[in-house]
């Protein structure tokens, strides 16, 4: 384990920051020994996966860990499985707005997150910081990027792992929004950062 390449989003939905962008960004340059990459990648269909694709070329990272806003959410939510499938209800942020169309012709149904998913929540939660396992990336941007980080880790890259990772609102973009959830940007931080703990003792054991 040498590198390992965050994304995040810029911001969409009306939203004049994500949450995802900011914690990457904000994460050190090296993690016990293993350089960090951060980049931002837009909240757009095809051109998110192009790019984050692009990053994976240049930069050539041991594991992937794409994150995303997940409004409404309690915990930081560490993804088990992406679908071939972009559905959305709403515009990116160029105005798509798929209708159950596959990400990839000749990928399978779906694919599951190669990163240690309960030892990463696991983990997250004996350093205090609150985490889940979802079963579900939705079918916008999000799991358009998770599929595309697993279907070209399955067809070019076997060895790298690759997986995804919804963080809350920060409590600034819920002043308004009523009793909706949110969770303060030193813990997302805190447990996106042990994330890359937990990759070097699994890859040990």
């Amino acid at each position: 384990m040498k590198k390992v390449l965050f994304t995040g989003f810029d911001p969409f939905g009306g939203e004049n920051i994500n949450p995802s962008r900011e914690a990457v960004m904000a994460l050190p340059k090296e993690i016990s020994g293993i350089e960090i990459v951060a980049a931002e990648i837009p909240t757009v269909f095809g051109k998110s996966a192009e790019k984050l694709l692009e990053l994976i070329e240049a930069e050539q990272p041991c594991a992937v860990i794409c994150v995303g806003q997940a409004g409404g959410r309690a915990s930081i939510s560490v993804e088990r499985i992406a679908i071939n499938c972009d559905d959305a209800s709403i515009d990116d942020n160029e105005g798509n707005r798929p209708d159950e169309r596959r990400i990839a012709d000749d990928g399978p149904s779906a694919y599951f997150a190669t990163l240690p998913v309960k030892a990463i929540v696991q983990n997250m939660r004996d350093s205090g910081v609150p985490a889940s396992i979802s079963n579900s990336a939705g079918t916008f941007v999000c799991n358009h990027v998770m599929y595309s980080a697993l279907h070209y880790a399955a067809t070019k890259k076997p060895g790298m792992l690759a997986g995804f990772v919804h963080i809350p609102y920060l409590p600034q973009q819920v002043v308004n929004k009523g009793n909706m959830s949110s969770m303060p940007m030193d813990w997302v931080i805190e447990g996106l950062a042990s994330i890359v703990q937990t990759l070097i003792d699994t890859s040990s054991n």
